[in-house]
């Protein structure tokens, strides 16, 4: 039977973010994604840059990035470079199951909240960290930006045309990388702590090495061969053929018939079926030396007919096919609302904002988006006095010295 109550398959866990901007904040959003309960401590009076990151804003100069990266989460006020703030926090985290921050490596410490400290007061305590280059290490101390680890990672090195510079990838991938590697090791200690009595553990995770690790073989090739991947534009080298295609309507269509029997029906789409038994391209081989000569032929025919007819005729074939979007084209698309991969969220201040869904999806304990990003401080009461029995003349007195 599935669960019915929206909660989420993750709802008795309770989750203390310390981090700001993404790789943590990401983390924390997939944790609260599937029910946990997610307190997000940030500066008071500032909050976390991701409620003034984005390129566009709304009429009334909110941006809509934080409405995604703090939904599902509490909002807590702390000034934690303050030792009354470093108190609260620890309040916090003696009932806590998760710490998740990604600040520069020794911040924690020097606040007297490295895990050594936080293990004295709760044991079972799991505490991710996120940093550019690991919690140690020649380059621990150093800044890390998501771009600055995507190019000392190689990742810039790969993306782009080989006869210009390097681009990025158009999302700060290395951030979302590293905060996905987090939540995965978050779950394995979780499973870890419930099998036995290994209790918490620290979960250290590097923007670089999450990057590092999603580069397919590349590294292993140079070391066999001596061969150093370069980039190669929209294709991949001898993988073909596979790449965007230009329509009569002035589009592309991205087209991956890059094995024998997805290129025959290609062909048989084409009306081109001796292409499909021509020695020049019947084999994988054959058809990866003549890679640019193939993508030309494709192209030539593809020019002939709008992208519509284009997309029509590979569903028919059954050849993996589909359009270039844009944020336009994915809000509109019907699968991804079929599906909820794009959903609809009333917020107080926008009216209504529409954003991607939960991934991955559960059969019995499906994760659900509950709300947007909450104001700078919604739950101090709800947290400090619910939670952790302040009165609310503590909770004033902190509130007048800055603390909240």
């Amino acid at each position: 039977m599935s669960d019915s109550s929206g909660r989420g398959p993750l709802s008795h866990l309770k989750v203390v973010e310390l981090g700001a901007f993404i790789a943590g904040p990401f983390c924390g959003q997939l944790l609260a994604d599937l029910g946990a309960e997610v307190v997000k401590v940030e500066p008071p009076g500032q909050g976390d840059p991701m409620r003034q990151w984005g390129a566009e804003k709304t009429p009334s100069g909110r941006t809509l990035w934080w409405s995604i990266i703090g939904r599902n989460k509490k909002s807590v006020t702390l000034d934690l470079r303050k030792p009354a703030g470093q108190e609260v926090a620890r309040s916090l985290l003696r009932q806590a199951d998760v710490l998740i921050e990604n600040f520069r490596p020794g911040t924690l410490e020097s606040w007297n909240l490295g895990p050594e400290d936080l293990r004295r007061l709760n044991a079972e305590l799991i505490v991710a960290r996120v940093s550019g280059f690991g919690q140690d290490g020649p380059y621990r101390a150093r800044a890390g930006f998501a771009a600055v680890a995507e190019a000392m990672a190689g990742l810039r090195h790969l993306t782009g045309y080989p006869d210009r510079m390097s681009t990025r990838t158009g999302i700060s991938i290395g951030d979302s990388l590293a905060g996905l590697y987090a939540c995965i090791g978050i779950l394995a200690s979780l499973v870890a702590r419930g099998r036995g009595p290994s209790g918490g553990q620290v979960v250290d995770v590097a923007i670089a090495e999450s990057v590092l690790s999603v580069l397919e073989s590349v590294v292993a090739e140079y070391a066999a061969t001596g061969a150093v991947r370069q980039r190669t534009g929209s294709v991949l080298p001898r993988i073909a053929p596979s790449n965007l295609y230009p329509t009569l309507d002035g589009r592309h269509v991205l087209i991956a018939a890059n094995a024998d029997g997805l290129f025959q029906k290609l062909t048989h789409a084409m009306g081109r079926p001796e292409l499909a038994v021509d020695p020049r391209y019947a084999t994988h081989a054959a058809r990866g030396e003549r890679q640019q000569e193939l993508d030309d032929l494709i192209a030539g025919w593809s020019a002939t007919v709008t992208s519509e007819t284009l997309l029509r005729l590979m569903e028919e074939a059954g050849v993996p096919a589909g359009p270039v979007n844009d944020a336009a084209a994915i809000a509109a698309d019907p699968h991804f609302r079929a599906r909820a991969a794009i959903v609809e969220l009333p917020d107080p201040e926008l009216g209504t904002v529409t954003m991607q869904g939960v991934v991955p999806k559960l059969s019995q304990t499906p994760g659900q988006v509950r709300w947007t990003g909450p104001a700078l401080g919604e739950h101090n009461d709800q947290i400090l006095i619910g939670r952790l029995g302040m009165t609310p003349e503590e909770v004033a007195a902190l509130k007048a010295a800055g603390v909240v």
